[in-house]
C-alpha cells in the first residue's frame, strides 16, 4: 500500500476519483499516510442522461460520490471537463473500429489519451509529485526503472488495460491497491465509514447504456449498419444481416443461419469480417485457429529488449484469457509479430495483445491482423510489415 510509496508523506498527490470503492479508498490510505491528498474526477460525457444509471463509472451519481467521499475525508476536490477529449479520443475511436471491423476496447484507449496523458498532465500543473489511480496493478522497482506488474490478486488484476501506460507515465503513477484483494479493499472502505463502502463494482463500458454497443454505434455511425451477406468459407451465401456492428470474431450466438447446409452439420462461427463489403464470413470452430499474430501501436516497457530480438513470453490475446506461450519480436514503426506456440481460437482485431514475463508486463500492441494455421511463408507477418498493406490500419 502506501509503504511502497517512493515520496515523503507530506507530498502533493493527485487522485483519480471515479465515485467507487477503489479509487475512493485509494484516496483515503493515502491522507491517512499524511500525504497532501486532491481528488479529480473527470466529467467525460453528459452526465445529465446518466443520472440513475447502475454499472458505469463516470456519470452524474459518480460525480456527486466522489464529492462526498471527498468531503468525509476532508480533502479538495475538483469536477474536470473532458468531454470533448473523452468524444475524440475514446467513443469516436470506438465507433470507427467497429467500421473497420475490430473488436475495440474502449477502457484501454481511455486508460491511454484522457486518463494518463491528460489527467497527468493537469496532476503535474497542481505541483503533484504522483497521480495515484485505484487500478488493481502494481508498480515496482526494477534495474531499469519502474515495472508494471500483476496484482496481487489475480481475480482483479488489470493490467490487460493498462499495457499503453508509458514509461514516462508509469514514473509519475502509483496504485495503492495493488497488492490487495477486493474483500481488503471492501473493509477499508468500511474502516473509513465511506459512504460509498457498499457501493457496487461497474460493470458496462461507462458510456454504453444497459451494454447495447450497436445502439451507440448505430447513432455515431450509421453506415455500421448497412445490411450485407452472411457467407461460408467456401463461399456459398448462408443468410443477410443487419449490420456488422452486430459481429465479431469468434461469435457463436445471433447467426441465425442454422448449421452448415449439407451433410456438414458443424457450428458456424464468425471467421472474419470484411467491411468494405459489408460481409460476415462463417465457418467451424477449426477455421478460427490462428498461430502468427501482427501488432500495431506496441508499447515496450522492457527497455532492455532490443529491436528483432526474439523475446520468449507469455501473451494474453483477450482480457478474460489466460496467459498463453509465444515469441514476440519487436519491429519498426511501433509494431510486432507474435508466433503463438499453440494456435488460439477467435482472436480478434481490435482487441489487445499484452506480453508478460511471469508477473510483469513486457509491453503489449492493438491487433491488427491474424494468420491462420498453415499459411504460407509468404503470408508471414514480417513481409507484411515491411510493405504495410492497406486495411491493417497502422
Amino acid at each position: 500500500m502506501t509503504r511502497d510509496f517512493d515520496i515523503a508523506p507530506g507530498s502533493r498527490v493527485v487522485v483519480a476519483m471515479s465515485g467507487g470503492v477503489d479509487s475512493s479508498v485509494t484516496a483515503a490510505l493515502l491522507a491517512e499516510a499524511g500525504f497532501d491528498v486532491v481528488g479529480i474526477t473527470l466529467q467525460l460525457y453528459d452526465h445529465g442522461a446518466a443520472v440513475g444509471r447502475k454499472g458505469a463509472c463516470c456519470a452524474g451519481q459518480d460525480i456527486h460520490d466522489a464529492r462526498r467521499v471527498a468531503a468525509t475525508i476532508g480533502m479538495p476536490h475538483y469536477v474536470l471537463d473532458y468531454e470533448s477529449r473523452f468524444r475524440e479520443s475514446v467513443i469516436d475511436d470506438f465507433a470507427d473500429a467497429y467500421l473497420r471491423g475490430e473488436t475495440p476496447i474502449p477502457c484501454i484507449r481511455c486508460n491511454q489519451t484522457v486518463k494518463f496523458r491528460d489527467l497527468l498532465t493537469a496532476a503535474r500543473e497542481l505541483d503533484a509529485q504522483a497521480l495515484a489511480t485505484g487500478h488493481y496493478v502494481r508498480r515496482v522497482p526494477g534495474p531499469n526503472g519502474p515495472e508494471l506488474h500483476r496484482a496481487r490478486d489475480i481475480s482483479r488484476d488489470q493490467s490487460y488495460f493498462l499495457f499503453a501506460t508509458t514509461p514516462e507515465q508509469l514514473d509519475f503513477l502509483r496504485f495503492p491497491l495493488g497488492g490487495l484483494d477486493k474483500r481488503e479493499t471492501r473493509a477499508l472502505a468500511k474502516r473509513f465509514a465511506l459512504p460509498v463502502a457498499a457501493k457496487p463494482d461497474s460493470q458496462d463500458i461507462c458510456f454504453v447504456p444497459n451494454g447495447n454497443y450497436a445502439d451507440v454505434v448505430r447513432k455515431l455511425r450509421p453506415e455500421a449498419h448497412e445490411p450485407g451477406e452472411i457467407v461460408h468459407l467456401d463461399g456459398t451465401v448462408l443468410g443477410r444481416h443487419a449490420g456488422i456492428v452486430g459481429f465479431t470474431v469468434g461469435q457463436r450466438r445471433g447467426l441465425d443461419v442454422g448449421g452448415r447446409h449439407g451433410s456438414d452439420k458443424r457450428p458456424l462461427y464468425v471467421v472474419r469480417l470484411e467491411p468494405e463489403e459489408r460481409r460476415v464470413v462463417v465457418g467451424p470452430r477449426e477455421a478460427l485457429a490462428v498461430d502468427r499474430v501482427l501488432l500495431g501501436e506496441v508499447n515496450w516497457l522492457a527497455v532492455e529488449a532490443s529491436m528483432a530480438q526474439d523475446v520468449e513470453a507469455a501473451v494474453k490475446l483477450r482480457s478474460a484469457q489466460a496467459a498463453v506461450p509465444a515469441r514476440v519480436r519487436l519491429q519498426s514503426g511501433g509494431r510486432a509479430e507474435v508466433a503463438l506456440r499453440d494456435p488460439q481460437f477467435g482472436v480478434a482485431p481490435g482487441q489487445a495483445c499484452v506480453v508478460y514475463d511471469g508477473t510483469r508486463v513486457l509491453g503489449g500492441g492493438w491487433i491488427r491482423k491474424t494468420w491462420p494455421v498453415g499459411a504460407g511463408e509468404a503470408a508471414r507477418p514480417a513481409a507484411a510489415l515491411d510493405n504495410g498493406p492497406a486495411g491493417l490500419h497502422l
